[in-house]
């Protein structure tokens, strides 16, 4: 076992097998520290600094400074590596990967070095489940229709997943239509315990973590696992065993008290307590969820809370492995010797939370109280602005006449009565705002939780029953996060009522709450395009940011799936549930929702009788290689990947090696530009689109100018591998604000030497002739969303060299850094505002190529046009000593193929 710390290796043997081990009470006994004290997620940290000590970026000082890690909220925290057991990856975040993969390895070969040598060194599986549409939907076809689309649509690029699969060690894909990656992850790939064989024979064990291409990889959280979202150039580090490097963060304990009301779900506890989060102010921390309540909470619950820890900010949501994750484990079919292996290594190390948690001491203490809990919502623009369910409409009304904004729409009082005459099949009917055009129970979030399941699932029943259907302008769909959902809601005979009202399962993977929700009827969007109506959507997702959903639809909401049944037959959201009949029945009395509503017993009774660990050992048995269609994909040998020049989906990403225009870390910044002068909270999505290119887009008509027709764009998600459609798309998201165009939305930008008004790609295009470099500028919160790295990468392409703003979010920091994009902000208390900013200045920044140290602080010198300037100072948010190194060579990907 390579490791200096031989002295802390242990011999743990288990139902006649041996395992080595490093002993985290032998090590604390050593340095005389207490390890009772330390937060559950600073152990694993501990565990795997001990572990890895003696191999590259890892030292004794990294395991020393974890285990003396104090409470105070942000004190100084030494930076510490982290190297994952694993990597996961979706489709849509994980084909870069493996094309930067592909690309790392061309280059080596043009080096003159062994291609072989680019290879994943730890376990990687990528999961293809984000290319999945709703194109048909409310049929029992539908779910056939869209996936034979979805193979069509997407076969060159499930080609190069196929190459890449069959070329590269320690890499399983599983193909199309079988599960999501986080709901996978839980049922089947998370082992808790990590058992690694070496060359000798000898069995390692230490705790499961993983890093994830998708932000909502916390998701495991919930199954005792750390690990959390990265963008893929991290990702691929860590495949190529570079560890990431983070500072030691501070831990909030949350307390959980008391238990859930009637009528509140799971869903509604797991956006109450993320918008908590959100308000206390957890970016970049760890979140340790303790107390009794949490002890009683099942690992499906744990599960959503965790799912949403991009959401609240949080790097993860950390529930410790107690005796609800062994019979997690036993309940999805995990062997019985590896369940009871996992509890005795688990209590061997002290990881294992059993009793009170009295001695633990954290960096803040917030106390929840489950009882407080009620039917909630959370929207329209951002996951984290919850409401009361019963006060929806008035939180709608009100946010269509508040100022445009994070919440709301700015129409006008002479707006506000506009309605719309639609024909639906042969009949006609009136739209106004509000309207619920787009109901969906989507993937992941709530699909691993079976009570908020069958919640729906009998409110739909009920409703059918009664003789109630869904308003015919509502696009309804059912997309599970495995097909489990599926068994046990046939076992209990469910599924009729959700297809009767049209949620008919549509696919299993991620739609509506990534952009894949397809189209909507024709006659409505150009019902909207011509009378500006602010309508809405209903998912049970965890995203509802501006643009994401669907282009036509400005409002969207997160709800429970009973919810969004309950909306898709009330069909608007300006609809008052407890005084507003859900329709008549056959009877001709009044139906509202509490007649169909389910009881918390009734509940707990059918998910008790109908899920068993067959229905998880059945669904798992040979899933990699059940799928007829992928094991029909054809593809050539070769060493390195063999790319099309004509090729409108997977390109050669050379730019990560030579440079591309002007952007990256190329020292000094003169007299630069701003390309957009942005707001609080944009998000990844506001920079870097993953849903239906639009016909009005860059990418769009680069896309037709070389032949492909609107109906076959696909997706930016499903494009990510071009960077020529990445780059046109990048900024281009409809609802961006950028106050350097006033009154005009969209990914337009002013060009400011001519006066010019253009779109921010032929903007920057403008620029780069002219040898100009560019700035963003930026509120709060900058970066919120997605891990998507492609926002880095399209920032880059764009020639943007550096982004100042007030605030940023870790995933989409860190990716600038490993672009070579140098993030700065604002010091505390000062903005754009406060410093009399209008974008239109130009800014010197020097000192760039000397900077030293994490954390520091560069001079902004501000030009304007009248001849004034003046100048301010701005933190450097390279954070770690590694980041830094990455930086000085113009991105991690130039520093891997210089170790290479």
């Amino acid at each position: 076992m390579a490791s200096s710390y031989q002295e802390f290796q242990s011999t743990l043997t288990f139902n006649e097998k041996t395992y080595q081990y490093f002993d985290l009470v032998k090590f604390s006994q050593q340095v005389k520290k207490d390890l009772n004290r330390l937060p559950y997620s600073i152990r694993v940290l501990l565990e795997g600094c001990l572990r890895n000590t003696g191999k590259k970026g890892f030292s004794e000082e990294h395991a020393r400074a974890i285990i003396e890690w104090e409470t105070a909220p942000g004190s100084n925290r030494t930076a510490v590596p982290f190297l994952p057991a694993r990597v996961l990856m979706q489709d849509f975040t994980g084909v870069p990967v493996l094309n930067d993969l592909a690309a790392l390895r061309a280059a080596i070969q043009r080096d003159g070095k062994d291609p072989h040598a680019v290879n994943p060194r730890i376990p990687s599986n990528l999961v293809i489940d984000h290319s999945l549409q709703v194109s048909a939907y409310g049929c029992p076809e539908a779910r056939s229709i869209n996936e034979q689309l979805e193979f069509n649509q997407n076969f060159e690029r499930y080609q190069f997943l196929k190459w890449s699969q069959a070329e590269y060690d320690n890499l399983q894909i599983l193909p199309p239509g079988l599960g999501i990656c986080h709901q996978v992850n839980l049922e089947l790939l998370g082992q808790v315990a990590f058992i690694k064989k070496t060359p000798d024979g000898e069995r390692i064990i230490y705790p499961d973590s993983v890093l994830g291409t998708d932000s909502h990889t916390t998701m495991i959280n919930g199954l005792g696992i750390i690990g959390w979202g990265v963008g893929g150039i991290e990702a691929l580090a860590a495949m190529l065993e570079y560890p990431s490097e983070f500072s030691i963060p501070d831990v909030i304990g949350v307390h959980l008290t008391g238990s859930l009301p009637d009528y509140a779900t799971s869903t509604d506890l797991t956006l109450t307590l993320t918008a908590k989060l959100r308000g206390l102010g957890v970016v970049g921390k760890f979140v340790e969820i303790y107390g009794e309540s949490a002890a009683s909470l099942p690992v499906e619950t744990r599960a959503m809370i965790a799912n949403m820890s991009p959401e609240s900010g949080a790097t993860m949501t950390y529930f410790p492995v107690d005796s609800q994750t062994i019979t997690y484990l036993e309940r999805t079919g995990r062997s019985h010797e590896h369940t009871a292996l996992v509890r005795e290594y688990f209590r061997t190390q002290r990881l294992f939370r059993e009793g009170a948690d009295e001695q633990i001491e954290y960096s803040q203490m917030f106390s929840f109280d489950l009882g407080e809990v009620e039917p909630v919502l959370a929207g329209p623009k951002r996951p984290q602005d919850v409401f009361a369910f019963s006060n929806a409409e008035n939180v709608f009304n009100a946010s269509l006449m508040a100022e445009k904004g994070l919440s709301g729409f700015g129409v006008s009082e002479a707006e506000i009565s506009a309605q719309a005459t639609v024909k639906l099949d042969d009949e006609k009917y009136t739209i106004s705002h509000g309207t619920v055009l787009i109901a969906a129970i989507t993937s992941c979030t709530n699909t691993s939780d079976p009570s908020v399941m069958i919640t729906a699932a009998l409110v739909a029943k009920k409703a059918a029953e009664k003789g109630l259907l869904c308003k015919p302008w509502v696009k309804t769909s059912f997309a599970p996060g495995s097909r489990v959902v599926n068994a046990y809601l046939e076992k209990a005979g469910l599924l009729s009522g959700l297809n009767t009202l049209g949620f008919n399962i549509i696919g299993y993977g991620c739609t509506t709450c990534i952009g894949n929700s397809g189209p909507i009827n024709p006659a409505l969007s150009e019902a909207l395009l011509e009378s500006k109506l602010i309508t809405a959507s209903v998912l049970s997702g965890n995203r509802n940011f501006e643009g994401r959903i669907h282009p036509d639809i400005q409002a969207n909401f997160l709800a429970s799936p009973p919810l969004v049944v309950a909306y898709a037959l009330a069909g608007t959201i300006a609809f008052n549930f407890t005084n507003t009949p859900l329709g008549i029945d056959k009877n001709g009395q009044a139906v509202f929702l509490h007649d169909i509503y389910p009881t918390n017993t009734e509940v707990e009774e059918i998910a008790a009788a109908v899920i068993s660990s067959h229905l998880y050992t059945k669904n798992y048995t040979d899933i990699y290689k059940s799928s007829e269609r992928w094991n029909n994909i054809q593809v050539p040998e070769s060493v390195v990947f063999k790319y099309e020049e004509k090729s409108l989906v997977i390109n050669e990403p050379d730019f990560l090696f030579d440079g591309f225009g002007e952007g990256g870390a190329l020292g000094d910044i003169e007299d630069g530009y701003s390309l957009a002068f942005l707001g609080d909270s944009i998000t990844t999505d506001h920079i870097s689109p993953a849903g239906r290119i639009s016909a009005d887009n860059p990418a769009a008509s680069y896309l037709i100018e070389k032949g492909v027709q609107p109906k076959d764009f696909i997706s930016f998600g499903a494009r990510r591998g071009n960077h020529e459609v990445m780059t046109r798309g990048t900024f281009s998201n409809p609802r961006l604000r950028n106050k350097l165009t006033k009154g005009i939305d969209g990914g337009f930008t002013l060009h400011i030497p001519s006066g010019d008004v253009l779109s921010i790609y032929d903007a920057a295009k403008r620029y780069m002739k002219d040898h100009t470099p560019l700035v963003i500028i930026a509120g709060k919160a900058y970066g919120t969303g997605s891990s998507r790295d492609w926002a880095a990468k399209g920032t880059y392409l764009l020639g943007v060299q550096a982004v100042i703003a007030e605030s940023f979010e870790r995933i989409h920091r860190t990716n600038l850094v490993c672009m070579g994009i140098l993030p700065l902000q604002f010091k505390k208390h000062e903005t754009a505002e406060t410093i009399d900013l209008t974008g239109l200045e130009r800014f010197t920044i020097r000192g760039i190529s000397s900077i030293e140290k994490p954390n520091t602080e560069v001079t902004v010198t501000v030009n304007r046009n009248d001849g004034s300037s003046d100048s301010f100072n701005a933190t450097v948010r390279i954070d770690t000593p590694l980041e830094l190194e990455y930086f000085k060579v113009g991105g991690l990907m130039r520093k891997l193929r210089t170790d290479f």
